[in-house]
């Protein structure tokens, strides 16, 4: 018995193991094309190994992508306000769904929920069109505004707080003369960080690889996201494979190291509410 579940360990190791390669195995070859020529890149079998062309790619990155770091900069500040915002208004409005009772409560939820069912490409032209009328094209203010309070974190929200937090231990609060802000910072907030985690880390990820909506609303190289950055530099004729694979190398690595401090509580908070205690 004890040969069979070692043996039966040992098989789910190597199926674990053989997963982790085949995911890792897209960021690894990312970082090894950035330091090869497009020939090398482009033969078969491909390159496993670094080569001698890492200085020359980040040159030619730089020379078709003159704002490159102005670019990488306007990423990450609208992906740390985006995130922020909906950390603050999603979880107010998960406050209040969970905790308050109100006239078309479950109407307003289930309204807010079927947003979800919508393609975000339909929004495209009426998003355009808005922010042309109001004067935000080519302003971090049509990417942030938009996305700062989404339905996804508020149901998450929502789910979280009405899982994990009584009911009586808000009213004994109120009971005692809190106003119901207090409550949300004394409270709920100090008890729903698992939640913060996951939802900022889902946040700033989408917010990061986010294409369609600076397509929509930037026209201006200097203003593009990363994203759109290296998709333009697909465009330059015969595409520098080489300066792309370094341009996405750089880009990705704000959202590792993003991931290696919050990765306890993302998985805290996919995993709050599976065991009782």
């Amino acid at each position: 018995m004890r040969k069979r579940i070692e043996k039966d360990k040992l098989i789910a190791y190597m199926i674990i193991a053989l997963g982790a390669i085949i995911m890792l195995a897209p960021f690894y070859f990312m970082f090894v094309f950035s330091s090869h020529s497009n020939s090398g890149i482009l033969s078969v079998p491909p390159p496993i190994l670094f080569g001698d062309y890492l200085v020359e790619n980040f040159n030619t990155l730089l020379e078709f992508l003159p704002y490159f770091w102005h670019n990488l900069g306007l990423s990450l500040y609208v992906a740390i306000v985006t995130t922020l915002l909906n950390l603050l208004f999603c979880s107010l409005a998960g406050y209040a769904f969970a905790m308050f009772e109100f006239k078309y409560k479950n109407a307003m939820f289930v309204g807010i929920m079927a947003t979800m069912l919508i393609p975000p490409f339909l929004g495209m032209i009426p998003t355009a069109m808005i922010m042309s009328t109001i004067g935000w094209m080519n302003d971090t203010k049509a990417l942030i505004i938009p996305a700062a309070c989404g339905a996804m974190g508020i149901f998450m929200m929502r789910q979280f707080i009405a899982s994990s937090i009584p009911k009586e231990l808000v009213e004994a609060a109120r009971m005692d003369g809190c106003g119901e802000f207090k409550i949300y910072y004394r409270i709920i907030v100090p008890l729903i960080k698992p939640a913060f985690g996951t939802l900022g880390l889902i946040t700033f990820i989408g917010s990061w690889n986010n294409f369609m909506g600076p397509l929509v609303v930037m026209n201006d190289m200097k203003m593009f996201t990363v994203p759109l950055a290296l998709r333009a530099l697909q465009g330059t004729g015969q595409v520098p494979w080489g300066a792309v694979s370094i341009g996405a190398a750089i880009a990705v690595l704000p959202l590792l190291f993003l991931f290696i401090l919050a990765s306890r509580r993302l998985i805290d908070g996919l995993t709050a509410g599976a065991v009782k205690g």
